[in-house]
Parts: structure tokens; sequence; C-alpha cells
């Protein structure tokens, strides 16, 4: 019974697994079918799809496009006015601009001038400056030759009496010689006085130390190229002191002035040897530089100005007093004048009396009787004044 019973649950069993796969084969023979219409049915939608999205398409491109010119229309209107509105902002702005850059252009253009021109004078400074170097080379090589040193300190003198106003009134005499016991003596100037005095000048230009010491590259060999320039210009007022010449010219007082032809010489020389002023005038010897010999000669020039105003005096008085005798006899002629002056009126307020007193009623009785005159008769009127007289304090 139970092996029989076992049978049939194997025989149910088998049964049920033969008709599982029945099944089975087909719900596949089903999928299969079910994709295939799927996929049919999925081509067709999306053939349906496409041609539906074509025609979407279309109509929306064409809807795009009519809305897109519509739009670039007013796009084109509105791009219109704004491109009006900005040129009407933008205009000034142009024009200031064009402005500006002209006057750039015109700026450029004159600093280009401008730079040509100061580097024209630049150049031409360059040269000068070149020039006038080698000039001043020139005239200190020159001023190194004892002649050429001459020569500038005497025409310095005279340029000196010439800006003193000494030369109109030929009151100095350069290279005046003096023949000595120890030979031929010559000042470079004499300037004569009022008073027949005379002032002796001689120049002297020690300038070789003094040049050397301008040109020393350091403070070493200037120095001591300034201290020999004071030790020369010391030695030239032991040799002018030697000549002794206020004991050559009669007029002369006891002393000479020792003209150096400039006021830096002469310092650069008292500010190493202060002593050398003292003992300059101890020696009788008066140092001047141009600042003070001018001081000097123009004091000489008003004394000769006092002297000529005092020696004109007696002659200002006589022609003084022939000036009053003349205006005497003037105030005679001129009284003669006015006396005559005065008969004349007279006679003639005794005319003009006459002429209304007999001539001009016989005239009347011509115009009573018809006679009409072209011209009327000019009244005439007495003068009532007379000459004036001098006064007592007028004639004297």
């Amino acid at each position: 019974m139970a092996v029989g019973g076992l049978i049939g649950w194997l025989g149910a069993t088998l049964r049920s697994q033969k008709k599982l796969a029945q099944l089975s084969t087909m719900l596949d023979m089903e999928r299969r079918a079910a994709g295939e219409k799927l996929a049919g049915l999925e081509k067709n939608f999306i053939a349906l799809s496409s041609e539906a999205l074509k025609q979407n398409n279309q109509a929306f491109l064409q809807l795009a496009q009519e809305s897109l010119k519509q739009f670039h229309v007013q796009a084109r209107g509105d791009l219109e006015q704004k491109e009006k509105a900005v040129e009407h902002l933008v205009k000034p702005i142009r024009e200031a601009l064009d402005k500006t850059e002209q006057h750039i252009r015109l700026m450029e253009k004159e600093r280009r001038e401008a730079y040509g021109a100061l580097s024209k004078h630049l150049e031409t400074m360059v040269q000068t400056q070149q020039l006038l170097q080698g000039e001043t080379r020139n005239l200190v090589q020159a001023l190194r030759r004892p002649e050429v040193r001459g020569q500038w300190g005497e025409l310095t003198l005279k340029r000196l009496a010439e800006l003193a106003g000494m030369v109109e009134h030929c009151d100095f005499y350069p290279q005046e010689q003096v023949d000595t016991d120890a030979g031929r003596q010559r000042p470079d100037m004499v300037v004569r006085m009022p008073d027949g005095r005379e002032i002796v000048v001689d120049v002297k230009t020690p300038l070789d130390s003094y040049l050397s010491a301008v040109e020393a590259a350091d403070e070493a060999a200037r120095a001591r190229h300034l201290e020999h320039h004071a030790r020369k210009v010391r030695e030239r007022v032991r040799e002018l002191a030697g000549k002794a010449y206020w004991s050559q010219f009669k007029n002369a007082p006891d002393f000479v002035v020792l003209f150096i032809p400039g006021d830096q010489f002469l310092g650069a020389a008292l500010d190493l040897d202060r002593d050398l002023l003292e003992d300059s005038l101890r020696q009788r010897i008066i140092l001047a530089t141009p600042t003070s010999f001018v001081a000097l000669l123009r004091a000489v020039a008003y004394g000769w100005r006092q002297s000529l105003l005092a020696a004109n005096a007696e002659k200002i008085r006589d022609a003084a007093e022939e000036l009053y005798g003349r205006l005497a006899t003037f105030s005679e002629h001129l009284a003669k004048v006015g006396s005559g002056l005065d008969s004349s009126i007279a006679a003639y307020n005794k005319a003009v009396g006459s002429f209304e007193a007999k001539v001009l009623p016989s005239t009347r009785k011509f115009t009573e009787m018809g006679v009409s005159p072209k011209k009327p008769l000019e009244p005439l009127e007495q003068i009532e004044k007379g000459a004036r007289a001098l006064t007592p304090q007028e004639k004297n």
C-alpha cells in the first residue's frame, strides 16, 4: 500500500514535470512571439515617431523662421535706433578726440621743433664752450709772456682812466721816461693833479704762479704755487721801492702806486702774506687794484673840476658884470619905446575924437540923402591903457 502510493506519487510528479516543461516551452515561444511583436511595434513606433518628429520639426522650423524673421526685422529697427542714439552720444566724443588728436599732433610737432632747436642750441653752446676753452687756453698762454702781461696792465690803466673821466682832461701820461744815475726809469703812468702834484703809477702783473695754481691738479700743488705767487708780489714791491720815483719827480708825493690789474691777484697774495700791505706802506708803496685805483682817479678828477670852477670864477664875475651892463642899456631902450608908445596912443585917441566929431556927422548926411554904402563904417574906440613904465626896482 505504501509502495503503491509512492509509485502513484512518482507518476503524478513526472506528469507534473512534463506538463511544466511543456508550459515552459510554450511560455518561451510566447515570449519570443511577444518579443518579436514588441520589436515590430517598436519599429513601427519609431518610424511613426520619426515621421511625426520630422513633420513637427519642419513646422517648428517654419514657425521659428517666421518668428525669427519678425524678430530680426524688429531687432534691426531697434538696432538702427540704438545706433543713431549711440552715434548721437559718440559724435561729441569723437569730435573731442579728433581735436585732442590734432592738438597732440601739433604739440608733438612743436616738441620736435623745440627739441631740434634745443639740440641745435646745445650744439652751439658746446661749440662756444670749446671755442671759449680754446681762447681761454690761448689767453693763459699769452699771459705767461712778460710783454703781453705788461701790455695788458697798461691797457687796463687806460681803460680805468677813461672810466674815471681823466682822458678828457688829459690828466695821465703813460710811458713817461726819466733819466737817473741808475739808468732810464720809466713808470707806466703819471697822474697830474690840479695843484701841480704828480702821482707815479707802476704796473706789475705777477701771473705765472697764480695761473699755475689755478691749473693745479691737487690742493698741495695749488698751495705751493700760491705761496710762490705771494713771494713774487713782495719781490715786485721791493723792486719798485728801490726805484724811488718820489726822488725823481719833484712834484710827486713820497709814495708810488703799485697797480696790480686784478683784485683776485692781490687778494690771493694777501691771504698768504698778511703783512704784505703794511710792509708795502713802510716802503712807500701803495698797492692798488682796479677797484681802488678807479676811486683814486675819480677823486683826482673831482679835484680837477673844483680847480676848474675856481679858475673860472673871475671869468664868471667879469661875464656877469658885462651882462648886467648890457641889461641896463637894454632897459633904457625899452623905456624909450614905452614913452614912444604913450605918445602914439595919445595921437591915436586925438585922431579918433576928431573922426567922431567932424567926419562921421558929414558921412551921416550922405545916408540921409539916399546914398547906400556897400560897407558900413567900423566904430572906433579910444585906447585907455598906456605902456607900462619900469619901476625903480626893475631899473636897478
